[in-house]
């Protein structure tokens, strides 16, 4: 008999962030990219959520999220109406937050198997 937890499945899950870089599963990313449960994105276009616009949504949009996950860096900033208006349109939610918000929320969501997806910013 086994008394270790193992995980339920092989999901990406964020082990750490720092000003430099995200772990997530056994990857370490130094920039902008996107995450689900089963899927890395890590040639994502914007190299900060400043230059964030309607375009660089449609790989987030691509995933079929319900949620989507919105950091902003290290410091708590807002989305231009643009992109709220592009999630609304696609009734899909939108949750903007700092950077370590968003990593652990992320995990908590994936923990609940729901269909959340997270765009991270470093800066």
């Amino acid at each position: 008999m086994k008394f270790t937890l193992e995980p339920g499945s092989h999901a990406y899950l964020i082990r750490g962030y720092s000003a430099t870089e995200i772990r997530i599963g056994e990857q370490r990313v130094d920039r902008s990219c996107i995450v689900t449960a089963d899927r890395l994105i890590t040639d994502w276009e914007p190299a900060s959520f400043a230059e964030l616009s309607g375009e660089h949504l449609e790989a987030i949009f691509a995933l079929s999220p319900e949620l989507v996950l919105l950091s902003t860096g290290a410091t708590q900033r807002f989305a231009a109406p643009a992109v709220h208006a592009a999630f609304a349109q696609r009734r899909v939610g939108l949750e903007v937050m700092q950077l370590g918000a968003a990593c652990r929320t992320f995990n908590v969501l994936v923990g609940e198997e729901r269909r959340v997806a997270a765009a991270l910013f470093l800066r």
